[in-house]
Formats: C-alpha cells, sequence, structure tokens
C-alpha cells in the first residue's frame, strides 16, 4: 500500500470510534501495550549529542514518491529531502537519506524504520519524514514521538480544461465520465464505493499517481482524483484541479510530520523547532513552490 492511502486510512479508521470519546480526550479509552522486546541494538548511541558528534542525520523517505521523495540518478530529490535538508542544516550537521518501501500498515514503518528495525537487513533511521498525524492514532505508538507538523495534505479532483469548459467535475459525474485513479488508494476505494458502486465503470486504475495523471495529459481520460501536491506536480497544459465537497468521505485532509524514537527528547525538540522556523519564515513555502506546488499549512 501506498503512503498517500494510509494516511487516509488510519485518520478514517479513527473517526469509526465512539464521537464524545475522542472530543474529550482522544487517549481515553486506549490500553497501554504490552512492552516491546527485541528492539534492536543499532538505536543506541543515537541521541541528540551522539549525532551532533558523528555529523549526520539519518532520514527515512519513501523511495520512488514524487514530488516527495526519489532519487534522480544518484541525487536525493523531492521537499521532503530539502525540508530534511533544512533541519540537518539548522543542527550544524550533513542529512542522509534512507529510501524504504511502504509496508502494509503505518505501524509496521514506524516499527522497522524508527524504533525497531526491520526483519531482515538494514537499520533503523534519526527521523521518518512525511508521517500523517492524528492524535488518536499518536496515542496507540508508544515507541514513537510524532512532532514537527509541517504541513497538510488533501484530496483534489484534475480535470482536462477542454472537456470541463465550465469548471471541474464532482464525483457524481463519474457515472459516465472517466477518472484516473492510483489502484488501491483512497480515492479508488471512495469513488468505486460512491452511491452503491455506481461510479466503478469509470474508474481507472493506474501503478501510481505519476502514471495517473500521465493519462489524463494523454487524453486517455478526463480526469484524476488523488492527493493535491501529486495532482499539482503532474499538470500539464490545458489541465487544471479543484476540489469540490467530497460527500461521504470520512476525511479528505490531513495533518503531516515526522516521526522519532520516543527516547529521544532533545532530538526531537530540536526537528520540531527546526521545522517551525522553515514554516514560519517561508523557507518551506519555497521549496513547495520550486516543485510546482501549493504548500497547505497544517490546520489543526
Amino acid at each position: 500500500m501506498i503512503p498517500a492511502f494510509r494516511a487516509c486510512a488510519i485518520a478514517a479508521a479513527v473517526l469509526l470510534a465512539p464521537a464524545a470519546v475522542f472530543a474529550a480526550d482522544p487517549c481515553a479509552d486506549f490500553v497501554p501495550q504490552p512492552k516491546p522486546q527485541n528492539a534492536g541494538r543499532d538505536i543506541v548511541g543515537q541521541d541528540l549529542d551522539a549525532i551532533l558528534e558523528r555529523g549526520f542525520l539519518r532520514f527515512a523517505v519513501y523511495e520512488d514518491y514524487p514530488p516527495y521523495s526519489w532519487l534522480d540518478g544518484t541525487t536525493p530529490r523531492g521537499v521532503d529531502v530539502e525540508l530534511a535538508g533544512l533541519v540537518a542544516e539548522a543542527l550544524g550537521v550533513e542529512a542522509r537519506f534512507d529510501f524504504v518501501t511502504a509496508a502494509e500498515t503505518l505501524e509496521a514503518d514506524l516499527r522497522n524504520y524508527i524504533w525497531k528495525g526491520p526483519v531482515v537487513g538494514g537499520s533503523v533511521s534519526n527521523v521518518m519524514m512525511r508521517v500523517p498525524y492524528d492524535s488518536a492514532f499518536a496515542c496507540r505508538i508508544e515507541q514513537v514521538t510524532f512532532t514537527g507538523i509541517y504541513a497538510s495534505e488533501s484530496i483534489a479532483i484534475a480535470y482536462d480544461t477542454a472537456k470541463y469548459p465550465d469548471g471541474g467535475p464532482a464525483p457524481a459525474y463519474f457515472r459516465i465520465d472517466t477518472v484516473a485513479v492510483e489502484n488501491d488508494s483512497i480515492s479508488d476505494f471512495y469513488l468505486s464505493g460512491f452511491a452503491g458502486g455506481q461510479l466503478a465503470r469509470g474508474v481507472h486504475r493506474f501503478a501510481d499517481m505519476g502514471s495517473a495523471m500521465a493519462a489524463l495529459s494523454s487524453g486517455e481520460v478526463m480526469a484524476a482524483m488523488g492527493p493535491k501536491a501529486q495532482l499539482e506536480f503532474g499538470l500539464t497544459p490545458g489541465l487544471a484541479l479543484h476540489q469540490p465537497p467530497l460527500a461521504g468521505f470520512a476525511r479528505s485532509k490531513w495533518l503531516l510530520g515526522v516521526a522519532l524514537h520516543f527516547a529521544y527528547k532533545p532530538l526531537g525538540y530540536a526537528v520540531d523547532d527546526a521545522i517551525g522556523a522553515a514554516l514560519g519564515d517561508g523557507r518551506l513555502a519555497a521549496i513547495y513552490e520550486k516543485y510546482g506546488l501549493t504548500l497547505q499549512p497544517p490546520e489543526w
């Protein structure tokens, strides 16, 4: 499963819990987990002092995930890569990157890349980028500190302006019109189940949003639905995007931050301060603009 799907799926699952519980205290019904056993020994010596002494900070970023993180030959590129660079610069160290593959759940990613390490090969990183934040979910992952909230992400629809001269389509249009989605993404599930499956015939599935947007650009489909930043990154002349009301969508917007091992609070504070400064002085917005994107500031 891709990170974008899991980000929304976590938020949607949280909404299934009784509203009264989360309105008062999102952690009220939480039962503490058994203490984890056999956590990797490679986390020893990864506190802030050790990082400053050795001179580099290791960031976990998702591989092949433009516009957020990918390798251009051997050069790391993307919004998350450049934000990580600002964090490392603020700490006076070098940024190094571990390009990681998304597991079936976010819990597995956090276990593999932040607090325990993968079952075979590899090791934990100091900071993981582009982690969806939800207060109720954060209660349940005791081994991880969630911090550095730096942006929001939301679902949008990109469309061919020649096909929709009067404005962008709403989901109901896809009873007849064609729309591209990333396979097994939250947009795929939403449209496939919308109005009892009435839109399913018009949904065209692709391996990733880059391929979905390429299909829209070539005229293979009339629209594409997915995370706004990924749609913006794939826009070509003649295409536009909008964000219509999405009836029945549990949560079409979510927060993004970073995650690190719970034991290293001073590192968490330093990372949070660096991200807050980049958000406050416009450097993060400039990074988004560099990739043709619009920063959606975090809204609580």
